[in-house]
């Protein structure tokens, strides 16, 4: 759930303020993003170089870097907007209580009040100081607002007492944010089957026929409908793109009728199917076991062709009334009209229209403009954007109409 994430951490100064090097280890072996802002004491407590290390970040403690001859500006708003999630930890009775009143004095607190993602705090201190009814009370007001508390545990204080107010151990925070998320997350419990990329069909074992694609666009909706908390499985083709989250299922094939060997055996269990490979219609009839040669005679070369099977027809055939099945109609001419066939032809509840003779549309590109068809006709058009956030629409419009 965090893999692709970018998370500002906040550390203030604790003695617990050791521990969140630990937790940033674990977000970034989680493929998180993760920058990093310092109270001003908390330096007292950790190592910056550290923690720079570790996030593979600066870490920021001041508005302007008292270090650089221009007096650079570490923009707290830019921060703010910037993270998906924010995470205070530890969070003293000091800044839980400055961040209850709007008490902007360092970066830490600027960048907390300009943050529009969901906020997580872990308090830390000692018994007595968490136990005070201001401490409580302001724990309260902060969840109020629509924080959320990360409770603390109980044990051996710095103090020498045994209580509660120990900040969460970096592994229970982490599982508990997972948690959090996952609990969210729309496609919860859902299991998808994505295809992506093209085949390539052997003419001998140095030449095939083959296509452009990239599978930008598949391995976009399989990172993105894994965010979601869908347990994804995806059949990508030959080419250089990889998925970023680590959650995700991948199956290589190389020729067609492998690619539609995996999606029909993995079918039968999905909710729901997003084809969206460029699969090859037709691949040679006899392929060569050896380097075919030219005979210098200037001839040509004849070479029989087959079709391949329709994956996206043979997975319509199959559909049961619980699964939703998804196409990508890729057309050069009379765009709508033909996805509107193959919608029908082959049993979809929605085809995505792919027009590559648009501007920054189809293969290769990082960008896709697309137009949405259900089953009544219904058009809605995508405009350019990149592939992550057609996925993210794509995936929204599904939820919206289907699972809502």
């Amino acid at each position: 759930m965090l893999s692709g994430k970018k998370i500002l951490l906040a550390i203030t100064g604790s003695i617990a303020a050791y521990k969140a090097t630990f937790l940033t280890r674990l977000l970034i072996k989680a493929g998180a993003e993760v920058k990093i802002i310092l109270s001003p004491s908390a330096r007292d407590f950790v190592s910056p170089l550290s923690l720079a290390t570790l996030s593979k970040n600066p870490v920021l403690w001041e508005f302007f870097d008292s270090e650089d001859p221009e007096g650079k500006w570490n923009n707290h708003v830019d921060l703010g907007l910037w993270a998906d999630l924010m995470i205070v930890a530890p969070a003293t009775a000091n800044t839980i209580s400055k961040m209850v009143y709007g008490n902007c004095d360092n970066l830490l607190l600027a960048a907390y009040l300009s943050a529009k993602c969901p906020v997580f705090f872990a308090p830390a201190m000692d018994l007595d100081m968490f136990k005070h009814p201001s401490t409580t009370e302001n724990i309260s007001k902060l969840q109020s607002f629509g924080n959320f508390l990360i409770p603390s545990g109980t044990g051996e204080l710095a103090s020498g007492l045994h209580g509660e107010g120990r900040m969460a151990e970096p592994d229970e925070i982490f599982d508990f944010i997972e948690n959090h998320l996952l609990s969210n997350a729309p496609l919860k419990g859902k299991t998808i089957l994505i295809n992506a990329g093209p085949t390539y069909e052997p003419i001998d074992p140095v030449r095939f026929i083959g296509n452009h694609s990239t599978g930008k666009m598949g391995v976009a909706l399989a990172d993105v409908a894994t965010d979601l908390g869908a347990k994804v499985h995806l059949v990508l083709g030959p080419g250089s793109v990889w998925p970023t989250n680590a959650g995700i299922e991948v199956f290589h094939i190389r020729t067609a009728l492998e690619m539609n060997e995996k999606c029909q055996s993995i079918f039968k269990d999905s909710d729901l199917a997003i084809l969206s490979a460029a699969i090859a219609d037709y691949r040679p009839e006899n392929p060569s076991d050896q380097k075919i040669k030219k005979d210098g005679s200037g001839d040509g070369l004849n070479i029989q062709l087959v079709e391949n099977p329709d994956i996206l027809f043979g997975l319509g055939q199959q559909k049961t009334e619980k699964q939703l099945l998804l196409g990508f109609a890729l057309e050069t001419n009379n765009g709508i009209a033909n996805a509107i066939k193959k919608l029908h032809k082959k049993n979809c509840d929605l085809i995505v229209l792919n027009s590559p003779s648009e501007k920054g549309s189809g293969f290769g590109h990082d960008t896709n403009e697309v137009t949405l068809i259900d089953k009544n006709e219904k058009q809605t058009k995508l405009g350019l954007k990149s592939k992550k956030d057609i996925a993210k629409e794509i995936l929204e419009y599904v939820i919206e109409n289907f699972y809502n």
